[in-house]
């Protein structure tokens, strides 16, 4: 298992049901502000349908529009079907195409238009596509950790599809606490399950949550062995999908509090270029 931790920043995330909508320039500004922090990732986008997130219509233009010479924070954005994923493997940029699969199939309809069944020859089709761009997919576990609707949710289903999807040629998958009611139990048997039995994946916890409960979540994700975070500053954002009250993001100057009482904070991490970034954040939710 990789020993460094990652930290995924998501303005993507934090950005996506905000209104009103941020001009693209703005977004190019706060974004390359955190391009200098030394974070593993920057979720900064997605190609998505502009009717359903007109926050992300200009994606494919902040992405022409970042410098990232003088970086190592690799981009990511959002997929939810192969046109999206075509779109997003044309630019050099862009490392990782994250996709959302729900094991809840209410959200994974709500979320992609597609059944479960229906999804995952496509995501089938999506890993081969970037495998021969050289990109990397990222599963993100919708519902990871349970849903509202009803839907047959335990640790061993969470298992079953993680077994399935590797079998795709997937090693990074993001447990996806979607409407923030992810339990310790269950966040202590599945990271320290799956990490056990696949010791090369990376498995990462993206996390909604109120601000009374992120320290519970990030401490039992962390003493099972996750290593990568997601989180937004001020723990702005989540899923304008989940048709509930939104729950907020992790926020990512918590995650960092964190990291730094058990000296984890990865060594690229500039302290003084995320106050810059956090103080920009600022200018863009007003």
């Amino acid at each position: 298992m990789k020993e460094n931790i990652k930290l995924i920043e998501c303005p993507r995330d934090a950005l996506q049901a905000y209104y009103p909508i941020v001009s693209t320039q703005d977004k190019i500004a706060y974004y390359q502000t955190l391009l200098k922090v030394g974070f593993d990732t920057l979720d900064c986008g997605s190609f998505v349908s502009p009717k359903i997130i007109p926050q992300m219509a200009d994606t494919e233009a902040v992405i022409k529009g970042l410098n990232c010479a003088d970086t190592t924070t690799k981009l990511l954005t959002i997929i939810a079907n192969e046109r999206g994923a075509k779109n997003a493997v044309s630019f050099e940029k862009i490392h990782y195409l994250g996709y959302p699969f729900s094991v809840s199939e209410n959200f994974q309809v709500r979320n992609t238009g597609k059944t479960i069944k229906e999804s995952f020859p496509i995501l089938e089709r999506i890993v081969r596509l970037a495998q021969n761009h050289d990109k990397e997919v990222v599963v993100y576990l919708s519902m990871g950790f349970g849903n509202p609707y009803g839907d047959p949710w335990s640790p061993e289903i969470i298992m079953q599809w993680v077994e399935q999807i590797a079998a795709l040629g997937v090693t990074i998958f993001s447990l996806s606490d979607t409407v923030g009611n992810a339990q310790v139990k269950d966040i202590e048997v599945l990271f320290s399950s799956l990490i056990a039995q696949y010791p090369d994946f990376e498995f990462g916890a993206h996390f909604h949550t109120h601000p009374k409960f992120w320290f519970e979540k990030v401490n039992a994700a962390f003493l099972a062995g996750c290593l990568r975070f997601d989180g937004t500053i001020k723990g702005r954002g989540g899923c304008p999908m989940a048709q509930d009250q939104l729950i907020g993001n992790m926020p990512t100057e918590k995650l960092i509090s964190y990291l730094t009482t058990y000296n984890k904070l990865p060594q690229s991490f500039d302290v003084l270029a995320f106050e810059s970034a956090y103080n920009h954040s600022h200018k863009i939710f007003i």
